[in-house]
């Protein structure tokens, strides 16, 4: 018998934010095989598709007879309009979401600051951060009204610490701290719970993206070490959905074994 209980997760509604790749497909996917309902969203429409017909398909693998609706929806969270006018895309039977994993996010360059480009700036500002607080106001009332909810908010040990190259970056990331550790206290007087997941090193598209498509570069971040992977953040995600509902585990720092900070690293394999 497992210790590790998703019995809690079934017929849930999960709304998923940058779920086309990486955690949040990884994530898709496992709530799918806890027998949850799915509300996936992400800008690419074909790689959105293909996660969930592999939700789908790990919903129906596992044999679970509750949830399985899954309904993927190509959405900008930099977009406020896109977001005001989300809700209206929900089918029916999804609109009541229970949990909300803010994922979508990313870094763009290593400039030094002064050379900060501004586009790049402003993107990762209007995803990592804007785009975070819009779908969570576009939620939260819902949450207070039915005294129910839980927001998961994907953070990064860069919100805990700066470093080097990494002031935009490391900025955002400090403000969903920030972010959560507010909605937290706001809602110490209602049943809503807010977690925030805290990790290190994770190898997804996350550096690709950094470095502007060049995977040589992407891979040197990785060498001599073993990271995260999707499914590692991805299965810390559902753990803490799946607490009892007097549990909020507030914070969860998770990083690959040999990594102590942004900065601090051990590379045995070089």
């Amino acid at each position: 018998m497992s210790v590790f209980s998703t019995q809690r997760l079934e017929n849930k509604v999960v709304l998923i934010t940058g779920a086309s790749g990486g955690i949040g497909a990884e994530a898709a996917i496992l709530f799918a095989k806890a027998g949850s309902n799915l509300i996936l969203l992400a800008r690419r429409a074909d790689k959105l598709n293909a996660v969930a017909e592999a939700a789908s398909a790990a919903h129906k693998a596992a044999g679970v007879q509750a949830g399985g609706k899954i309904a993927p929806i190509v959405l900008d969270v930099s977009d406020a309009k896109q977001v005001e006018g989300l809700k209206a895309k929900i089918p029916a039977e999804l609109q009541n979401v229970d949990i909300l994993v803010n994922n979508a996010g990313f870094v763009l360059g290593v400039d030094k600051i002064g050379d900060i480009k501004e586009d790049e700036m402003a993107a990762m500002f209007e995803t990592n951060v804007y785009g975070l607080i819009r779908i969570t106001q576009l939620f939260i009332k819902d949450f207070k009204a039915r005294a129910s909810g839980h927001v998961i908010n994907i953070g990064s040990v860069a919100g805990r610490e700066a470093y080097a190259g990494g002031g935009i970056y490391c900025a955002t990331k400090a403000a969903v701290r920030s972010f959560s550790q507010s909605l937290l206290r706001e809602v110490v007087d209602t049943p809503i719970r807010v977690t925030e997941i805290q990790p290190g090193l994770v190898e997804t598209g996350f550096s690709v993206v950094r470095f502007h498509g060049d995977q040589s570069a992407a891979d040197k971040v990785y060498q001599g070490l073993e990271p995260l992977v999707g499914k590692d953040v991805a299965e810390e995600i559902v753990w803490v959905a799946a607490r009892p509902p007097h549990i909020n585990i507030a914070e969860l720092f998770v990083m690959p074994v040999n990594q102590a900070s942004p900065t601090l690293v051990h590379r045995p394999g070089k």
